[in-house]
């Protein structure tokens, strides 16, 4: 494993439970490399990955860089895969070894993303049965069913295709970044695909705060449908994800801050090409219907 993926690890001020996390992902029979990239925590996170793992590759990032610090450790790592680990999940035995496996196998597979078990009772996330029964068509050659967007914490990703898009956007910071990143891999060319037997499981910290990831994920949802997909897509879309969103000051704020981008959106839109776009619209049923894509808390 050591020549094919590489874990990386993004933390902001969850010391205790990265601790956990870095010595399970350490701890699997198919334990790969690690790089933990630190954001700026101020509770000592990036002085006790040292103290404990001194052998794991640490960057210390200078402020707060949400998603985008994924980019700073995949431009470290030698392999040719990388499987994001937030701090809160852990990838379970042989799961690794499956991703790289299936990536070795398929070369036009850009990203596979695993099944999630929330503990603690290691109930499936409520998004599974839309990757599960993606109605997206795909090659015949391709593993598992095809999605058009991606869980980064669940995900094993090609390091060619993560630089042919240029990684995650530093527009989106955190919250839904995945969603402009699977656009513009499918628009590149690169299939994604769900499989059932590649574990995560995820215990979900309780140090967030829901309000703005709530109000950064009804922004970033807004910029992506306005940068990617044609004008009745966006329209249609737009009453959906707001009439899922309570009418309160975090949805206003979330809109506001949207539409201060609207100049740079302008610059940087690009529709997606029309297969990718048909596959989209399969998907809206099913989102419309998802009780994982409620914008509360």
């Amino acid at each position: 494993m050591q020549d094919r993926i590489t874990v990386v690890v993004i933390t902001h001020n969850r010391r205790a439970q990265l601790l956990e996390t870095l010595a399970s992902m350490t701890a699997l029979p198919d334990a790969a490399p690690i790089v933990v990239v630190d954001n700026a925590s101020t509770d000592g996170t990036a002085d006790a990955v040292e103290e404990r793992f001194p052998s794991m590759r640490l960057i210390r990032a200078p402020r707060n860089l949400g998603a985008v610090a994924r980019n700073l450790a995949v431009r470290e790592v030698e392999t040719p895969y990388v499987a994001f680990c937030d701090d809160d999940t852990r990838w379970q035995p042989g799961s690794l070894r499956r991703a790289a496996d299936r990536l070795d196998a398929f070369p036009g597979l850009g990203v596979v993303t695993g099944r999630c078990l929330v503990e603690p009772s290691l109930t499936e996330d409520p998004i599974t049965p839309e990757l599960r029964h993606s109605p997206v068509p795909g090659p015949e050659w391709l593993p598992g069913p095809a999605l058009l967007g991606v869980m980064a914490g669940l995900s094993a990703v090609r390091v060619r295709a993560f630089h042919d898009v240029g990684g995650f956007s530093d527009r989106m910071w955190l919250g839904g970044e995945e969603e402009l990143f699977a656009l513009d891999l499918a628009s590149k060319g690169w299939w994604m695909c769900w499989d059932e037997e590649m574990v995560i499981h995820h215990a979900p910290s309780p140090v967030r705060d829901p309000r703005r990831r709530r109000q950064l994920g009804i922004r970033n949802t807004l910029w992506t449908l306005w940068l990617r997909r044609p004008l009745g897509s966006v329209l249609r879309r737009m009453v959906t994800v707001l009439r899922s969103a309570p009418l309160d000051r975090a949805t206003f704020a979330a809109v506001a801050e949207a539409i201060r981008g609207i100049p740079w959106v302008m610059r940087e839109r690009a529709v997606v090409p029309a297969a990718v776009e048909r596959g989209l619209v399969l998907l809206e049923e099913s989102q419309r219907n998802s009780v994982a894509r409620r914008y509360v808390g």
